[in-house]
């Protein structure tokens, strides 16, 4: 993984290219390089680094060739240098190809391909798929188990044929130096969409590449090829079947996708929030029938009324939106619901009885772990649900149905928007499905009142930017952190130590605030910051006994209180530090709660001089294991 673009058109191919590897900077990566094909053999320049260095080593005047491939690598085999960065030429010389993914049996693949004379010059899986495209291409006048197929073009072929032989996960886009006219993408668990404009066409994985030139897309799924020539394209599956896709619009513009004023993509998300929230909640929510309504999984309320169990799997930021969603059912629907890590959830022997739902969180809907949980979950009979923010993501394809965030493009690799509108996709379908089972028409309308207020009081949250800033700054020096919540504010004190760790570096530690007694006050000394979410609620007094505590052991206080609380300024020192938001139910107050972390974790990488946007080791969108 993690980047790639492909041009084929009638423009200067290296611009686009270069171009569309710009807007892909967001997901990670270690090295970039482009491919070039016009009359002659292929050429290719790469280099480790940033996209910066890339251009450094191309000739900017270069208009000749109009198609080529780009890639930004996050390294998976072989270490990160300019021999292991892509593009990969196939041994022949004929082939060149970017990958997405993982190849699982390219070590037996290679040994194969070196005893047939085939040699290579680099550790990467990759370099196998494109060794074994020249190879078939060698063998296509002489396969009689698999001949050519009348009006098949070898190169289609060949790539066919390799496909067909490798094991594991790939978005690859190739060009072959018989075919300057050609380009083939692919895709098996690695996403991979194609853009039509006007006698152009860009092949991507991700759509921030494409929306510049066009609107218009088509989605591959798993095992589906395109060819594409400047007569047009067509789509296939891999063993040569011919699938009719749909043009979509992709749903967001150019301008969501830039800087807009901000510093950075993750400031200009946390900003964004209020706004996400109110699209996430428009037409979902009836302010004048006070009634929530989920087109999306419209028709199957009924069963999901009757569920018995509800497991939810996500990685990472989604994963403590699933734990919210977790509090959230039992609470409001009183279903028994637990939380699944995808990661493991896909390798051990869950226990999935007749009546249980499974639902799929992530941003991206690519994240191969959580699809990889959904297939297991639908191989035992579930019935799987998704909820996710891209529109015909592969995630948003397998489950059965779903519910779009409809939060808008996510840049920053630390997720943000995303976490607050899955919380509030959870929230609505938690409170309908408490209404058909038990809640009392009065204390819906309650719910859905206080629901709708929630982006205007994140507007004020937000306007403590600058004083969450001086927080920061009072405490940058440390190296090691607690969150600590309880109830519905436990998963919010795990997202906040996981946004202070992705992106400043902190090493941070997530706790129910109870179990800090049991361990992790040993570590509490010399004013280690201890972050505590103190608002108002039923274990109100308890944490209140917790933040004493660490306060008496030499711990310095950072507490999110709730506006007017009196209280708790009789626990504070004159080193602590105070954060309040507005008033809200406890079921809703992740979604407040959780801001001023991400503020809190914003400004600290800031000054601390990382880069926010794109932190060392961590991809937008993991699709690989």
């Amino acid at each position: 993984m993690c980047g790639i673009v492909a041009y084929l058109g009638k423009k200067a191919a290296q611009p686009i290219l270069i171009e569309g590897l710009k807007r892909l900077e967001y997901r990670g990566y270690d090295s970039a390089g482009v491919a070039l094909l016009g009359a002659g053999p292929i050429k290719i320049k790469k280099t480790r680094g940033r996209i910066a260095a890339l251009e450094e080593i191309l000739d900017p005047s270069n208009t000749v060739e109009t198609l080529g491939l780009g890639h930004t690598r996050w390294a998976t085999h072989g270490e990160p240098n300019t021999i292991n960065a892509h593009p990969h030429l196939d041994y022949t010389g004929k082939f060149a190809i970017v990958h997405n993914g993982i190849i699982e049996n390219y070590a037996t693949l290679k040994t194969w391909l070196q005893n047939e004379g085939a040699e290579f010059v680099s550790e990467t899986d990759t370099e196998v798929i494109a060794a074994l495209i020249g190879y078939f291409y060698g063998q296509s006048d002489q396969d009689k188990q698999y001949p050519l197929q009348a009006g098949q073009h070898k190169f289609e072929w060949a790539v066919q044929r390799a496909l067909e032989k490798v094991y594991g996960t790939f978005g690859v886009a190739i060009v072959c130096s018989d075919c300057p006219g050609m380009l083939i993408g692919a895709k098996k668990g690695s996403p991979l969409i194609l853009g039509v404009g006007d006698n152009e066409y860009i092949l991507a994985s991700d759509a921030a590449a494409i929306v510049e030139h066009t609107t218009q897309a088509i989605y591959l799924a798993d095992n589906e090829m395109v060819i594409i020539t400047p007569e047009g394209f067509h789509t296939k599956t891999i063993q040569n079947v011919a699938v009719n896709k749909e043009l979509k619009e992709i749903e967001f513009s150019l301008e969501q996708i830039e800087l807009g004023g901000f510093e950075h993509h993750m400031l200009k998300e946390i900003f964004e929030q209020p706004k996400a929230l109110a699209t996430c909640m428009g037409g979902r929510i009836d302010l004048q029938n006070k009634r929530i309504k989920l087109g999306g999984i419209a028709t199957y309320l009924r069963d999901l009324t009757r569920t018995k169990r509800m497991i939810l799997t996500a990685c990472g930021t989604a994963f403590h939106a699933g734990l919210v969603g977790e509090f959230l059912f039992e609470h409001l629907a009183r279903i028994p619901a637990e939380t699944e890590y995808a990661s493991e959830f896909r390798y051990r022997n869950p226990i999935v009885e007749d009546g249980t739902v499974v639902i799929a969180i992530s941003q991206s809907g690519e994240t191969l772990d959580t699809f990889a949980a959904v297939e297991e979950a639908k191989e035992r009979g579930a019935r799987v649900f998704g909820i996710v923010n891209v529109v015909g993501s592969t995630i948003a394809r397998a489950t059965d149905a779903g519910i779009y965030l409809h939060a808008g493009p996510e840049i920053g690799v630390a997720s943000t928007k995303a976490f607050t509108g899955q919380v509030a996709v959870l929230t609505m379908l938690a409170i309908e499905l408490g209404r058909r089972r038990h809640i009392s028409s009065g204390e819906i309308e309650r719910h859905i009142d206080e629901l709708s207020q929630i982006p205007d009081k994140i507007e004020t949250i937000l306007a403590q930017s600058d004083h969450i800033k001086e927080i920061a700054a009072s405490n940058i020096d440390r190296d090691n952190w607690l969150f600590l919540g309880r109830g519905f504010n436990y998963p919010v004190a795990l997202e906040g130590a996981l946004k202070l760790k992705e992106i400043s570096y902190i090493h941070a530690e997530g706790l129910p605030a109870a179990e800090m007694k049991h361990g992790p006050i040993a570590l509490i000394h010399d004013g280690m910051p201890a972050v505590f979410i103190a608002t108002a609620g039923p274990q109100y007094d308890k944490i209140m006994g917790n933040i004493s505590e660490v306060r008496a052991r030499g711990g310095r206080i950072i507490v999110v209180a709730t506006e007017g609380d009196e209280n708790i300024a009789s626990v504070l020192g004159r080193d602590d530090h105070l954060i309040t938001i507005p008033d809200a139910p406890e079921h809703l107050q992740p979604m407040l709660t959780v801001i001023p972390l991400q503020l809190l974790a914003y400004h600290a990488a800031v000054l601390r001089g990382q880069d926010v946007d794109k932190p060392r080791n961590l991809a937008k969108s993991v699709t690989v294991e």
